[in-house]
């Protein structure tokens, strides 16, 4: 799962504005290069973990 820290603390480029969930594709943005992964493959990993929890 991904999440934002909202309604605190914007990822990098929003900083010192209000934090929101569209901003969620920054933080998998930043989890795939720290990972050294394609974004895709992040996305697709966070929404398979979301449909494991939520039992989708």
């Amino acid at each position: 799962m991904i999440e934002t820290d909202a309604p605190y603390l914007a990822p990098h480029p929003n900083r010192g504005k209000r934090n929101e969930p569209a901003f969620v594709k920054l933080v998998a943005e930043k989890i795939a290069e720290l990972k050294e992964l394609e974004y895709d493959e992040i996305a697709r990993l966070s929404t398979d973990n979301a449909k494991t929890l939520f039992r989708l």
